[in-house]
């Protein structure tokens, strides 16, 4: 959801070329994301009991996380400031 607050308010004013990169690179972490949440998923309904969540995986979801929720803010902060 932060992405996409991010991605609108980057875009609202008009898109420049530094807005648009960071808009796209806050997707490909969102999507990252996904992909690490969807492996998690498809994993804990395979088998029964799941197997522990390895901290790699971990690791790698949670730096996704992080990192689209800062482009976020960039995105954000960026646009709020004043011209």
């Amino acid at each position: 959801m932060v992405a996409v607050l991010g991605v609108r308010t980057a875009l609202h004013g008009g898109a420049s070329a530094l807005g648009i990169t960071l808009c796209a690179l806050c997707c490909g972490l969102w999507l990252g994301f996904l992909t690490a949440a969807h492996h998690r998923i498809r994993a804990l309904s395979a088998t029964t009991p799941p197997p522990p969540l390895a901290p790699r995986r971990a690791t790698t979801a949670a730096l996704y996380a992080v990192a689209t929720a800062t482009c976020a803010a960039v995105l954000v902060l960026r646009a709020a400031r004043p011209a």
